[in-house]
């Protein structure tokens, strides 16, 4: 007589087996190349309620149990002013994927929504301090965040056409502001098209945006308020008609850096030009 699986085995099954090569895979390539885990390390894997971080929860959570290598896991999820319906999404997600969520709140939207200044970067800086804060007073060293292969290539891209300047994304950082905090990105070599896949093969459905602001922002349909990530997504969609491949390339480009090339740098904060070894 077969077995019947819960429903959290037959998603961590589609995983191992269905997805393995696109997902289980380029996760693997993500702790392993950058190192990402150390023995007794504890994670807080920060759960925004999204395909991508909630994703990366269980990946860790299945690699804690087959591992040989010791580390604790924190399943944080900050609610920074989510509507009542988003934060049931989360919650029932959650209890479909067996995370054992632990949610904390604060008011970050409400003080984004009342700044004249950027209150994206205002809003991203207060979630990430939040985030820090909340794994530090829970004894781990390290926060995890669902970042992906596309936000890599994205992020470069805005960085070159907005932001005149050549700047990646990096798998792990150490924390300016909480000393001896990391930040790790164990998805960061899998595909945005490849979650969107599984998460339809197991007919699940997250939280798309719980920002009240660009919500507001979308429903006036103004004009320059499309999103920049977004109007990347579509430049790199034209681009791949003509060259299949432009995403590994963008990707490789960003791991080969050929400084010698460059006329300026920065490291560490400070300018360097070529003349300094010319």
């Amino acid at each position: 007589m077969t077995r019947q699986l819960e429903p959290f085995q037959k998603i961590e099954q589609s995983i191992t087996k269905k997805y393995r090569k696109k997902l289980w895979n380029p996760f693997l390539t993500s702790v392993n190349r950058y190192e990402l885990i150390q023995p007794g390390d504890r994670i807080a894997a920060c759960i925004s309620g999204g395909k991508d971080s909630m994703l990366m929860a269980k990946m860790l959570q299945m690699l804690q149990r087959y591992t040989e290598i010791p580390f604790e896991l924190v399943y944080l999820v900050m609610d920074p002013g989510y509507t009542e319906e988003n934060r049931k999404q989360i919650e029932e997600n959650a209890a479909r994927l067996d995370l054992p969520i632990e949610i904390f709140e604060s008011e970050i939207f409400a003080a984004a929504e009342h700044t004249d200044h950027a209150p994206c970067y205002l809003c991203a800086r207060m979630r990430r301090g939040n985030l820090y804060s909340a794994a530090r007073d829970r004894g781990c060293n390290k926060i995890a965040l669902g970042h992906h292969y596309n936000d890599v290539i994205e992020t470069t891209l805005l960085g070159l056409f907005y932001g005149a300047q050549l700047q990646a994304m990096l798998p792990k950082l150490h924390s300016q502001n909480f000393p001896g905090m990391e930040l790790i990105r164990p998805i960061y070599c899998v595909r945005e098209e490849d979650i969107i896949a599984w998460a339809g093969h197991n007919d699940l459905h997250f939280m798309q945006c719980g920002c009240r602001l660009t919500q507001q922002m979308a429903q006036t349909e103004a004009p320059g308020m499309v999103s920049k990530r977004r109007e990347m997504k579509e430049l790199i969609r034209e681009l791949k008609k003509n060259n299949p491949d432009v995403e590994k390339s963008i990707f490789h480009a960003v791991h080969t850096v050929h400084l010698d090339t460059f006329p300026g740098y920065k490291s560490g904060g400070e300018e360097h030009t070529f003349l300094e070894k010319y």
